[in-house]
C-alpha cells in the first residue's frame, strides 16, 4: 500500500550523522510500506523507501557486513551486481538516487529473488553520491551493521574484493579500510586526475593515500557516527579521508582489481569534478 503526503523538511540532528541544515522544500513523496516500516528512523525525508524489516542473524550474513551501492542510471549493471553479492549472502543497501532509467525496477526484481539480503532506498531527486551514501550508512546501522563496505553500482569493482576490504577490519588491525585501484592499469586521463586529488588531499589535509577517490571502502560501524559528512557529490571521498584524520581512525589500504569498461571510465573523477573538490577543501580551510 503506497501513500503521498507533502512536507516542509530540514534535515534533522541525528546521533549517527552531524548532519548541516539542508533548505525549505515542498516534496512529494510516495512510498511503499511494510507492516513494520519505521520511516520516523531515516536520516533523509526526502526519499522513497521499499525496505523491509529482518531478524539478522550474525552467523548468517557474513559477520555483519552490509555493501551499500549508490546508483544512479546503472540499469545496465546494477541488477547483476545485486544477485552476484547476494549469492555470497551479505546485505546489501541499495540507494537508487533519482535514477531515470530503469534502475529502480531492476532493483526490485533482485529483491524479490533475495528478499532477505537486499534493502532498497529510492531518492526521488538526483542529490548526489554523497547523499546517497549518508542515506545507506543511516540504514545499515538501522539493521545493526557490524561492518559497512560502499561499492559502487557500475561494475567497476569486482565482488571478491570485498571480502578482502573487510578483513582487516574484523581481524581488528584496522576502523577505515580503502581498496586502492592501480593507477597503472588506469587510463591516462584517470590516472592523472586521481594523482591530483591524492596530492591536493595530502596537501589539504596532510593525509597520504594511495587512492583517495576509491569507491570501495570498508568501515567498522562504530566510527561511523563520528563522521561529519556533508558533501552531497563526489566530494564525499576526500571528506572520508578528512574525517579519517580528524578523529584519527586506524587506516589501511589494499590493493584491488578495476574492471574498465565504457561505462565505468565516463564517471568518476575527472578535471572538472576535482575543481569543484579543490574549491570545497579551500572553503573548507578558511570558514
Amino acid at each position: 500500500m503506497g501513500f503521498v503526503f507533502n512536507i516542509n523538511f530540514y534535515k534533522i540532528n541525528c546521533k549517527k550523522w552531524n548532519v548541516f541544515k539542508y533548505f525549505d522544500s515542498m516534496l512529494s513523496i510516495e512510498r511503499e510500506t511494510t507492516e513494520n516500516d519505521d520511516f520516523d528512523r531515516i536520516i533523509d525525508t526526502d526519499l522513497e523507501s521499499t525496505d523491509k524489516q529482518f531478524e539478522i542473524e550474525d552467523l548468517e550474513d557474513k559477520k555483519g557486513i552490509f555493501l551499500i551501492i549508490p546508483a544512479y542510471n546503472e540499469e545496465k549493471t546494477v541488477g547483476e551486481i545485486l544477485e552476484h553479492v547476494s549469492k555470497l549472502n551479505y546485505k546489501i543497501v541499495l540507494v537508487d538516487d533519482g535514477s531515470k532509467d530503469n534502475t529502480y525496477k531492476i532493483a526490485k526484481k533482485s529483491r524479490d529473488k533475495y528478499p532477505e539480503n537486499i534493502f532498497i532506498y529510492r531518492h526521488i531527486l538526483n542529490r548526489g553520491l554523497g547523499a546517497a551514501l549518508k542515506t545507506g550508512m543511516n540504514c545499515a546501522l538501522k539493521h545493526n551493521a557490524k561492518f559497512v563496505v560502499t561499492f559502487d553500482a557500475d561494475g567497476q569493482h569486482d565482488v571478491e574484493d570485498i571480502a578482502k576490504v573487510c578483513k582487516p577490519l574484523i581481524d581488528g588491525e584496522a576502523e577505515v579500510v580503502i581498496g586502492a585501484r592501480p593507477f597503472e592499469d588506469m587510463p591516462k586521463s584517470k590516472s592523472f586526475a586521481n594523482n591530483v586529488m591524492n596530492f591536493l588531499t595530502l596537501i589539504f589535509y596532510k593525509t597520504r593515500v594511495k587512492d583517495s577517490q576509491s569507491g570501495l571502502r570498508a568501515f567498522k560501524a562504530d566510527v561511523i557516527s563520528d563522521l561529519n559528512i556533508v558533501s552531497q557529490g563526489y566530494g564525499v571521498s576526500s571528506e572520508f579521508i578528512r574525517e579519517i584524520r580528524k578523529n584519527s581512525l586506524k587506516l589501511e589500504e589494499v590493493t584491488i582489481t578495476t574492471i574498465y569498461t565504457p561505462e565505468t571510465q565516463a564517471k568518476g573523477t575527472n578535471i572538472f569534478v576535482g575543481i569543484k573538490i579543490l574549491l570545497k577543501m579551500i572553503f573548507d580551510i578558511i570558514k
